[in-house]
């Protein structure tokens, strides 16, 4: 299992199954993932994922849903924002180069954005998680799992 020090960043597909397909075939085991961050409290998502998941679901949430969701996320989860969970706060600065260089690696803007944003402000992580896992391997200096993996170490 991970260590106390470890620093567990999450992506939006994540929290998008938690939050609104509870009959997928991995709701359990999505959510003993997140169960398991929860009480460790080493999860830390992106800001960038927090506003990709509020898009999501703002096809269904009302103006004063979406600012509630927005406020009580990391509590939910027991997790962090990074870099800022305030909401006069910019959006994360990325360098334009840098997001071609990881877009010529064969990934969408969306998720270029991640990795960037993963990169810039949260460099000491020690595992990304997602189901995407082919969107993301070796294009992280971390290790790259799906839920069911990390769930084995």
């Amino acid at each position: 299992m991970v260590k106390e020090a470890d620093i567990v960043i999450i992506d939006s597909n994540i929290f998008i199954i938690d939050l609104r397909y509870q009959h997928d075939k991995n709701f359990i085991i999505n959510h003993k993932f997140l169960k398991i961050i929860h009480s460790k409290g080493c999860g830390v998502t992106s800001l960038i994922n927090l506003l990709e998941i509020i898009g999501i679901l703002s096809f269904n949430l009302n103006e004063r849903q979406i600012a509630e969701f927005y406020k009580y996320f990391p509590q939910k989860y027991n997790i962090d924002i990074i870099p800022s969970l305030s909401p006069d706060s910019r959006l994360p600065e990325l360098e334009i180069r840098r997001l071609i260089d990881i877009m010529t690696k064969r990934a969408s803007f969306g998720d270029a954005l991640i990795i960037a944003s993963a990169h810039t402000y949260i460099p000491q992580a020690s595992h990304f998680v997602t189901w995407d896992k082919k969107h993301f391997k070796k294009k992280l200096n971390m290790k790259v799992l799906t839920p069911v993996e990390f769930l084995k170490i």
